[in-house]
This record gives C-alpha cells, sequence and structure tokens, in this order.
C-alpha cells in the first residue's frame, strides 16, 4: 500500500503591499516554499500594489513535511530582488479544517537570521509508570544549512502530538524568538487557498469492484442514467469538489478507453434535465467540470499550436489598443512621439485597426484547425452535438448545438487562454498592464464569437460595438468550422493511448540547458558548463548541440538515483541542479545542469523525478553542494565519497495536466468521496420502503426509478465496507510494524 500527500495551492492575490520603488509601485512576485525548498514562483505583476497571480499549483510530496511558506519578493533588474514579506503555514495549521485554507492573511516582516538553520533527527517516547508519565528523547543526529552551526535553535511540538504521536524522524530547527518586536509597518496581505490531501492507496484489486461500478454505469443503457452508481455519486458531490473529482475521473475512464462513454453518458444527464437551451452546460455541473477538464487532458499541446505564435506576437509588439472611452489615453502618443495627442475617434480607429489585426490570425488558426484537433476531442464534440440535436430539435433552437460545442472550445478554452497565458503555459510570465489589457479585449471577442454574436448590443460594453461587423462575419465561419469537427468517424479513444497520456518513448519535456560533469580538472568554472538541447522520455535523459544535431548522448533513466537541487554557493549560479546516475559497476556519477530560472528548474526536477519513480535503490541523501577543491562546498568534508549530508526529495513532484494516469490513485479519490456522502446514501435510499411515496413527490421519480436507485445504493455501500476494512487491514499491519521500534534516521 503506498502513501500518498498532495498539496493544492492557489496564490489568489495580494493587496496593500508597500511601495518598494522610486515610481511609487512595486513588481511582486511570490516563492512557494515547502519545508524551505522553493517548489513554485509566480510570474511578477509589473508596477502593481494589488496584485493579481491565479496560479494554482499541486505539490506531491511525503507525508512527513512540516511548513509551507509564501515569500512576496519585488523584482528588481538591477541588484538583488527585495523581499516584501511571507506567510507561514503549518502543517497543523492547514489540516485543522479538512476544507482546507482560502482566506487574506497578513505577511509578515522576514528576517533572514530567523529562517530555518538545519534540521535535527530524534526519537521521542512517552513513557508512564508508578511516578507518572514522562519524556524520552534521543537525539540521533544533525545537519545545518550550508555548514553553518547555530546554538540559538530550537524544535518545538504541542502536548497533543507528543501525546497521539511522538515524533520520530527528522525536524526544522528554528531560531529562539528575538527580544525586539517587529515594526508593525504594514506589508500587506495575501490571499491564498490551500488544501492538503493525505491518502493511503490500497493495491489495484481492491478497488476493482468500484471501479467496474462506474464502468458499467456508462455502458448500461440510457433508461438508467438516472439510477446508476456514478449518477449517485454525481448527485452526492458539493460544487467545491467537482473539478477534482472531475479531472479523477475522466483520467480513470481515460486509462480504461472509456472517456468518451463518460462524456456522453454525462452530456446525456445533462441536457435531459434541462429544460432552458439557454442554461445548458451554464452551470458548474459535474459534465461541464468533466468536459472542461477533458480538453486540457487531450488538448493542451492543440491549443499551443492554434494560439502560441500570435499570442507570442502579441507580447513581443506591445501594442496599444483600446474602445473604451472611459479607460482611453489621448496623451500617450504624444508623450511617444512628440507630436499632438490624437482624437478619441482617431484612437479608436488605430485600436480597432490593431484589434481586427490580432483577431484575424487568430480566428484564421481556430478555424484552419479541424485536422490538428485530436480525434478524441473531436469525437466528443460529435457525441456532444449529436445529443444536444436530439434534446432540442424545435427550429427556433437549431444554434444550440453549436453553442453547446462553441461555450466548451471558445468560452472555456481558447479565451481563457487568450486572457490569462501564463495559466495555460503559452508564457512563462505575466503580461505587463498594457498587454493585458489587449488580451482582455481580444478575450472578449474571442468569447463573443463564440456565443455566435448572440447578446452583441446588449449590456452595458456598448463600445465594442466598432469591432462588431468583423464578430458578425466570423460566426458565420465559427459555425462552418464545428460543422467540420463533429464530422469524424473512428473509435472512441481514437488518438489517446490507453493506461498513460504518453507512451514511454514520447518525450514529455525538452529544452536547452547548460551542461556540466563532475569537476574537471584545471578548468575554470564559467567555461564549464556547455549549452545542450536535452529531451526527456520514459526511458532516456538524451542531449546534444542542438535540436537539429544528429549526435545525441543518453542517460538511462533507469540509472538515475537522485535528482537534487544544487546550493547556488557551488558554482556561484542559480537555479542548478544535479541528477545522479549510477553505472553498472555501481558507482555514482553527478551531471550538473543549469535551468534558465526558478519555474523551469522545478519543471525539470519534477519531470525528472516522475519518471525516474520506479527506480530501486534511491538515494536517501546526497550533498547539496559540488566536490570542488578538494572539499564538498556544502559541508566541507574532504572525502568525495563521504556520505551525503541532505536528504534528498525524490517524492516532490508537482501535478500538471501532462502526469501519468494513476487509476489507483483515482479511484482512492472516488472512494473518499463516497465516504463523505454514505450517510445521506443510507437515509435518503435505504430507508424504509414506506418512504417511497415521500421520495416521489421530492424527486418526482418513479417507483421503478426509486428502486433501481436503492439497488445502487445498496451496491456502492457494500463495495465502501469492503474498502473500509481493506484500509483497516493495512492501518493495522502498519501499527503493528511501528510497535517493533521508532524509526532510525
Amino acid at each position: 500500500m503506498a502513501k500518498s500527500s498532495s498539496l493544492n495551492v492557489r496564490v489568489v492575490e495580494g493587496r496593500a503591499l508597500p511601495a518598494k520603488d522610486v515610481s511609487g509601485s512595486s513588481d511582486p512576485y511570490c516563492l512557494v516554499k515547502v519545508d524551505d525548498e522553493v517548489v513554485a514562483r509566480t510570474a511578477t505583476v509589473w508596477r502593481s500594489l494589488g496584485p493579481f497571480w491565479g496560479e494554482e499549483y499541486t505539490v506531491h510530496l511525503p507525508l512527513d513535511f512540516h511548513q509551507l511558506a509564501f515569500y512576496v519578493l519585488d523584482e528588481d533588474t538591477v541588484g538583488h530582488d527585495d523581499i516584501i514579506g511571507k506567510i507561514s503555514l503549518s502543517r497543523e495549521a492547514i489540516t485543522a479544517d479538512p476544507r482546507g485554507i482560502d482566506s487574506w492573511i497578513n505577511l509578515s516582516r522576514v528576517d533572514p537570521d530567523a529562517e530555518v538553520q538545519g534540521e535535527i533527527c530524534l526519537s521521542v517516547q512517552m513513557l508512564e509508570d508508578g511516578r507518572g508519565r514522562c519524556l524520552r528523547c534521543h537525539v540521533l543526529q544533525a545537519r545545518y544549512a550550508q555548514g553553518s552551526v547555530c546554538l540559538s535553535q530550537k524544535v518545538e511540538f504541542s502536548p497533543k502530538t507528543l501525546q497521539q504521536k511522538p515524533p520520530n524522524g527528522w525536524f526544522r530547527l528554528l531560531p529562539f524568538p528575538r527580544a525586539e518586536e517587529d515594526s508593525g509597518r504594514n506589508l500587506g496581505a495575501l490571499r491564498v487557498k490551500v488544501r492538503l490531501i493525505e491518502d493511503r492507496v490500497l493495491p489495484s484489486q481492491c478497488y476493482q469492484p468500484l471501479v467496474e461500478l462506474l464502468m458499467e454505469s456508462v455502458l448500461g443503457p440510457a433508461e438508467e442514467d438516472t439510477a446508476s452508481p456514478l449518477a449517485l455519486l454525481e448527485e452526492l458531490t458539493l460544487g467545491d469538489c467537482r473539478q477534482d473529482l472531475a479531472t479523477k475521473l475522466v483520467k480513470l475512464f481515460l486509462g480504461r478507453g472509456l472517456a468518451g462513454p463518460f462524456l456522453d453518458y454525462l452530456t446525456r444527464r445533462e441536457v435531459a434535465r434541462t429544460m432552458d437551451p439557454n442554461t445548458l452546460f451554464r452551470s458548474n455541473s459535474l459534465a461541464s467540470k468533466s468536459m472542461e477538464q477533458f480538453m486540457k487532458l487531450v488538448g493542451m499541446p492543440y491549443l499551443h499550436e492554434v494560439l502560441k505564435p500570435m499570442i507570442s506576437r502579441i507580447f513581443e509588439e506591445k501594442k496599444y489598443m483600446e474602445l473604451d472611452p472611459c479607460k482611453m489615453d489621448l496623451g500617450r502618443t504624444r508623450r511617444i512621439s512628440f507630436k499632438g495627442a490624437p482624437s478619441e475617434e482617431q484612437m479608436r480607429e488605430t485600436s480597432l485597426g490593431l484589434l481586427t489585426g490580432y483577431l484575424g490570425p487568430i480566428v484564421d488558426a481556430i478555424v484552419g484547425s479541424v485536422g490538428r484537433c485530436p480525434p478524441a476531442m473531436r469525437l466528443a464534440f460529435k457525441q456532444l452535438h449529436r445529443r444536444v440535436k436530439e434534446r432540442f430539435p424545435e427550429p427556433e433552437h437549431q444554434d444550440v448545438k453549436y453553442l453547446a460545442i462553441s461555450g466548451f472550445l471558445f468560452l472555456r478554452f481558447f479565451a481563457p487562454a487568450i486572457l490569462t497565458p501564463k495559466l495555460f503555459d503559452l508564457r512563462d510570465q505575466h503580461a505587463d498592464p498594457q498587454t493585458s489589457r489587449s488580451l482582455l479585449l481580444l478575450a472578449k471577442a474571442v468569447q463573443s464569437i463564440g456565443n455566435l454574436g448572440q447578446q452583441l448590443g446588449q449590456g452595458k460594453e456598448l463600445w465594442m460595438a466598432p469591432l462588431h461587423p468583423f464578430l458578425l462575419q466570423s460566426v458565420s465561419r465559427v459555425r462552418d468550422f464545428l460543422d467540420r469537427l463533429v464530422d469524424v468517424d473512428g473509435d472512441e479513444e481514437a488518438g489517446v493511448p490507453a493506461r498513460a497520456l504518453f507512451p514511454p518513448s514520447a518525450i514529455v519535456r525538452e529544452g536547452y540547458l547548460l551542461k556540466r560533469k563532475e569537476e574537471p580538472a584545471g578548468l575554470a568554472t564559467r567555461f564549464a558548463f556547455k549549452k545542450r538541447y536535452f529531451w526527456l522520455s520514459g526511458e532516456t535523459l538524451s542531449f546534444s548541440k542542438s535540436p537539429e544535431w544528429q549526435t545525441r548522448h543518453s542517460i538511462p533513466v533507469s540509472h538515475i538515483r537522485a535528482v537534487e537541487r544544487v546550493d547556488e554557493g557551488a558554482f556561484q549560479l542559480p537555479h542548478v541542479m544535479q541528477v545522479v546516475t549510477q553505472d553498472g559497476a555501481g558507482a555514482l556519477h553527478t551531471t550538473y545542469l543549469q535551468c534558465k530560472n526558478v519555474n523551469e528548474l522545478n519543471q525539470w526536477l519534477s519531470a525528472l523525478r516522475k519518471a525516474s519513480a520506479p527506480n530501486p535503490d534511491k538515494l536517501a541523501a546526497c550533498h547539496p553542494g559540488a566536490f570542488r577543491s578538494a572539499r564538498w562546498t556544502c559541508c566541507l568534508q574532504a572525502e568525495r565519497s563521504a556520505a551525503g549530508c541532505s536528504r534528498t526529495h525524490s517524492a516532490v513532484t508537482l501535478g500538471d495536466w501532462s502526469d501519468p494516469l494513476d487509476p489507483d490513485a483515482e479511484a482512492q479519490t472516488v472512494y473518499r468521496q463516497l465516504l463523505l456522502g454514505r450517510d445521506q446514501l443510507r437515509l435518503k435510499l435505504l430507508e424504509d420502503s414506506n418512504m417511497d411515496t415521500a421520495l416521489e413527490a421530492d424527486t418526482g421519480a418513479c417507483p421503478e426509478v426509486l428502486a433501481r436507485q436503492r439497488a445502487a445504493a445498496a451496491r456502492l455501500l457494500e463495495v465502501l465496507a469492503d474498502l473500509d476494512r481493506a484500509h483497516e487491514e493495512f492501518q493495522q499491519q502498519e501499527r503493528g510494524k511501528a510497535a517493533l521500534g521508532p524509526l532510525g534516521p
């Protein structure tokens, strides 16, 4: 049984941040750290004291992490970035509420001397005899950051922790609080969302009955849609849990080659209960969320191919355009060209030309992308088109079948990606305020096209009227595009490999990195790193001088024993990682790779750790420094073969849309969701049959449907009981192992 822990983190926005620049503003970004290791960096929001990031991360990490921290910094183009403040959240604080944390939290001052200085390995026991209880603590080992030993350090545990689960293992050392008080200066606040999910994933055979119930739901006849186990799961799932459940269900059915039937099943249920076609798929139902997550899982390369060229051009050209007279800066042209300020009409005409100049190629790229759209997406849209047409066949509803598809493809896929390219990996950075406004105008236009122009001239944004002729001309092209998009034949899962989104030989990450081998004698540091182009698949990490270079060198992924960060002081360079491999003779070798920024570093670390996850004999510790000048820069040991001075982080990875499928973890999520609604299942569907009349009145269901729902609920409850017993058996085994003695270092 595998233990898993995932931390869902969303850095939403900041407010009332202090100005750090002479202009009276700041250029803030956030670093996210887990136990003092940077796991994410938001993009910089330029010239803002109330920045909005909206960036979301899922970090898979060991169960024994201690603290999550957010550092807000002001980016400077010259010199070091200024630290504005930080937020620290203990593991206990995060787990106090099962729903997690979603709130504004004030930033506190950062004192470099008060940051974590190292770790200590303890074995603690709570003993009890005739004289009462006593605490026995064994200090087994200690290690310090950068090799600096500080005596004024501490480890704190709450009485509840000591009584319920005496700590054993490595713990972070913190300095004692200083006597002086904080200056009390307002540093602003940060809004964050944090949720910790800890689980124990059982062997595959334990989930088989649950998975079979779900598969039966989508393969059964349509008349049983409302009484299937999957229908009950949908009804039990609250809104704030639907996105995570939708992602897991889509992956689960993808792995079984049944994503098409699964989406079709949800579509049938959605259209059957929709009376007004104008509200179809407008809510955040499981059907809407599942289609949205499905597009991200199978369609992100397609999205990049269609939009990235124009998004890059918009970022590079930085053109000023504005149609809203309330937002026009008429003096801007005079400041740039030293000519007189244009009139409002001239500014509108110029902006209209620029907007249509960008919109034209965007629409061309979309309507010309039929052949590049993944077959699985086209088949899902074909099913959607058919179901909606059957449900609303009236002539006055002839556009509904188009709107159902464009609502997903344009309003939930293309338009959001244009609005915030950073969140769809189309850009490494957020747009500056001017480019952000341009993207907003373009996204609004694409939304209007996706709505087939039905809402043009309505609402408060009448200043968009100059764009209306172009938008209306594009609508007929979009209808034709959608007709061609759903004109496809083939199996439901054509183009989607079973069990995994990528075969082992597929490239999961590539790009230029600076490479260095272990210390070459007599070679200056600045010349030791060579620029190489890297490809990572599930089988090899290969590289050459350029993408076109014929000769490639490869490192088998199966040889990797650790993938870790390297201290900046090791080579006086930032964003360096090390890949430690083991050859056939058992000797270890280290390759150093430098990335261009911390986000790229995290992505490569995560990808390499995922690829090498099945490898045996992983290193428990390594050196975060380098062996230079006859000693390790991190711990100053003089032996190259000296044992590592810092533990490895092979379990710390980032979750993203390209993660491989994990059917056991996905089934475990479904099981947890059903547990939350178990009491509701019992109360509503397993009460005495005398309740039938009341249930029929409440739900409008006939007795036959209620009987099928009751039978489905009974089967679900039986499966849940079996999974409960399996979890309890494995927990008893763990407790038995723990009783044999405390863990060593």
